[in-house]
């Protein structure tokens, strides 16, 4: 049993009835579930994830008027909750791993991710916030939320990205995927620069995964579950999982100076892909197969002038 499964079984248990029992007053005021930092609020959550921080747990989220009523008082009944359930010991907690569930208040659990204790109020807000961060913050399951409160935050972020934040992204992954692949990647290997090489096809990765997941409306996650997520992703995203794949294992069968060739070519066909997805939500107009031509058009489709007067380069 994956950890979101076991978490809800354990609160439906264990916690409707402490809530029931300690804070019946409160019932309408107290959301549930998992949702945060860990493999188990992705479902990407296997055998070698319970090693550390894993395990039947789940978090509180209340209003802050409810959380300066109660916070501190359900804090202490959530603690003495069974330290074992299924056959299953509650969570083992690394150095790195406290805070992950227990009770909060809506906004400052918001806050630890998105740096808002508040949905972003402007386009320059949203900005700032890096797309694994919104990932994190809205991933996992809500159990329940009986005054929707919590829930109204998370949609609201779900939603994706405005528009003209979106499309500034774009455009900036045009440039970094053109500039790392298409461009540098040869050139470095030419170089006899196999470190640089390594850089260059990492930051063309990254760049092209956070593409996928922009064009699809997705937050990318933590780059750990980046690749294995693109499944998820109904535009192009079995397509680019396998190719992202064929990339990085060309260096297992191939060997010489042949595997960077063969590298570039799955850039290529990564790029071409990209452009032809671009097209077809009307972002761009060229036929360049190189994507630093793309940029600055699909910049141009960015209505607010703030944005649109940005450096290409600069998400």
């Amino acid at each position: 049993m994956q950890g979101l499964d076991l978490s809800e079984r354990y609160f439906n248990e264990f916690g409707i009835p402490m809530i029931k029992e300690k804070f019946p007053r409160y019932q309408g005021q107290i959301a549930a579930g998992l949702v945060g930092s860990g493999s188990e609020c992705f479902s990407f959550d296997d055998e070698i994830s319970r090693d550390h921080d894993w395990g039947p747990s789940f978090c509180l989220w209340l209003n802050q008027e409810t959380y300066q009523a109660i916070g501190v008082a359900l804090q202490k009944e959530y603690e003495q909750l069974p330290g074992e359930f299924a056959g299953v010991p509650c969570r083992n907690v690394s150095a790195w791993g406290e805070g992950r569930t227990g009770v909060f208040e809506i906004g400052q659990f918001y806050k630890q991710f998105i740096g808002f204790d508040h949905v972003p109020a402007d386009l320059l807000e949203w900005r700032l916030i890096p797309e694994t961060y919104l990932a994190t913050a809205t991933n996992g399951r809500v159990f329940t939320d009986p005054s929707g409160e919590f829930s109204s935050f998370r949609q609201q972020l779900k939603a994706f990205y405005p528009e003209d934040i979106r499309l500034k992204k774009i455009a900036a992954r045009c440039m970094t995927m053109a500039q790392s692949g298409q461009y540098n990647l040869m050139r470095t290997v030419k170089r006899g620069e196999l470190v640089a090489a390594q850089c260059c096809e990492t930051e063309f990765i990254n760049g092209g995964i956070s593409m996928v997941f922009l064009l699809n409306k997705e937050y990318k996650p933590f780059y750990k579950w980046m690749h294995k997520a693109l499944k998820r992703l109904p535009i192009l995203g079995e397509e680019m999982y396998q190719l992202y794949f064929d990339l990085v294992r060309t260096h297992q069968v191939s060997t010489g100076q042949g595997v960077y060739e063969k590298k570039a070519m799955f850039i290529e066909e990564i790029c071409r892909q990209i452009i032809e997805e671009l097209k077809l939500q009307g972002l761009t107009d060229s036929d360049s197969d190189f994507l630093l031509d793309h940029g600055p058009l699909v910049q141009r489709h960015i209505m607010d002038p703030r944005i649109q007067a940005m450096n290409v380069w600069v998400e």
